[in-house]
């Protein structure tokens, strides 16, 4: 299990530079925006760590 600060920056990288978006978009996005993106850009999540830690986290923190 990553700590939330690397999966953070794991996270960051993917947005920015491979979905494109800016800082301030990711940093307003919820994970749930973030997983979604990443689902349509590539039909299903490039990693399966990644999509797992997606999970875990929406779980520890749910958006409200």
């Amino acid at each position: 299990m990553t700590s939330f600060a690397e999966f953070a920056g794991l996270a960051a990288r993917v947005a920015t530079g491979v979905l494109g978006w800016s800082p301030d978009q990711f940093w307003s996005a919820t994970l749930a925006d973030l997983r979604l993106a990443i689902e349509g850009r590539f039909g299903t999540s490039p990693a399966a760590g990644m999509a797992a830690e997606l999970e875990r986290l929406m779980r520890e923190f749910p958006d409200a």
